[in-house]
């Protein structure tokens, strides 16, 4: 078991091979050491080379909706009839603190997520 750091794209193919090859190994083995350790060498360069931005708040709230099985109805009576969150989730009015309260409760997502800018449909 030869590991070394992923410095460049070819190490980064390089190591993305080799994964490949041990993958299925039997836990306990070394391959099956060597295929965790370079599991997280690649996660760490995918995150340094390939960043994948956070949703806008309205996607995250459409995402997570969609991984609890809510449908609109099931936050109505929070955002004060079927109007106001369907104007949320088609972008024609922005979240108040109050929903964001909520949100931040009901679908566990961060504040911090909900309060980032977005553009509203006019």
């Amino acid at each position: 078991m030869t590991i070394r750091p992923i410095k460049s794209e070819n190490d980064y193919q390089q190591a993305l091979d080799r994964l490949d090859e041990i993958f299925d190994a039997k836990a306990g083995t070394p391959e099956s050491d060597e295929a965790d350790i370079l599991g997280l060498l690649i996660d760490e360069y995918e995150k340094k080379h390939f960043p994948i931005d956070a949703p806008d708040p309205i996607e995250a709230i459409k995402i997570r909706m969609e991984e609890l099985h809510l449908k609109q109805v099931d936050i109505v009576k929070e955002f004060g009839g079927k109007s106001r969150v369907s104007e949320m989730l088609s972008r024609k009015r922005k979240l108040t603190l109050d929903m964001i309260r909520y949100l931040t409760k009901r679908l566990n997502l961060s504040a911090s997520l909900l309060i980032r800018d977005y553009q509203i449909v006019k």
